[in-house]
């Protein structure tokens, strides 16, 4: 199983397809192998690499707390671990604001970023929505892909994603973002209510946004096709660019 060291912690991932990299970082308490069929779509165009973010799936999982610009090094430090000087940024949900704090701290780093059922900043607290419900019941009951394999999140490492995840305000950073960026979202989210998708957008000089139908996170299931080819969409003309292969040459 392919595992690296990043700072204070080693951090699975995989990768999968061929092309420009592209980074795809997961939400709140789940591992990789919940969004897998998604990112299996965007394994036809571009060589994705996935991970478990700190805290979840076969990543270390430190008691003590977490913050998203934190994990943002995480994601930062894998990619200078595996070579890779520039890529294009997927985040879903927790994992789109740690793609914003990277997008904004690091932007010679980014080509391109999607943000997928997310938002700058948080509520304080945690909203599930009956679908993002529905998907965590899938999970625990193992009718996920590759569920099985791996351990249950432990509750204080939930607790500290939780907790860095709603307590996180990017606001202030959006303007810093100068990677085009495009924001997806379902017009019935709860737990990222749509008004604070729209705020990230206007945030945020290089942007568009377009809407979903159903709930957070749950229209990548139902509407998997289309949103892998809305992305894959945004992400064509990209495709022919010569990479840097080396971090000399960014």
């Amino acid at each position: 199983m392919p595992t690296v060291r990043v700072g204070d912690i080693d951090v699975y991932y995989e990768i999968h397809g061929e092309g420009p990299p592209l980074i795809f970082i997961g939400g709140l308490g789940v591992d990789l192998t919940v969004f897998a069929p998604f990112t299996d779509l965007l394994a036809r165009s571009f060589r994705v690499i996935t991970f478990d973010n700190r805290g979840a799936g076969r990543t270390d999982k430190p008691d003590s707390p977490y913050s998203i610009p934190m994990m943002a090094d995480d994601t930062l430090g894998l990619m200078d671990t595996l070579g890779i000087s520039r890529a294009h940024v997927v985040g879903v949900s927790m994992g789109g604001r740690i793609a914003m704090d990277l997008a904004a701290e690091y932007p010679s780093r980014i080509d391109r970023l999607v943000l997928i059922s997310t938002a700058a900043t948080g509520t304080g607290r945690l909203r599930l929505s009956l679908p993002a419900r529905i998907l965590g019941l899938a999970k625990r009951l193992h009718l996920i892909r590759g569920a099985g394999e791996l351990q249950r999140q432990p509750h204080y490492a939930h607790h500290h994603q939780l907790t860095a995840s709603t307590t996180y305000d990017g606001t202030d950073r959006l303007p810093a973002i100068t990677a085009p960026t495009l924001i997806l979202h379902a017009r019935r989210d709860r737990s990222m209510k749509p008004a604070t998708a729209l705020a990230t957008r206007i945030g945020i000089r290089d942007s568009e946004i377009e809407f979903f139908r159903g709930g957070h996170m749950f229209f990548m299931l139902t509407q998997r096709d289309a949103v892998a080819a809305r992305v894959e969409d945004f992400l064509q003309d990209w495709r022919d660019r010569r990479w840097p292969s080396t971090l000399a040459e960014i």
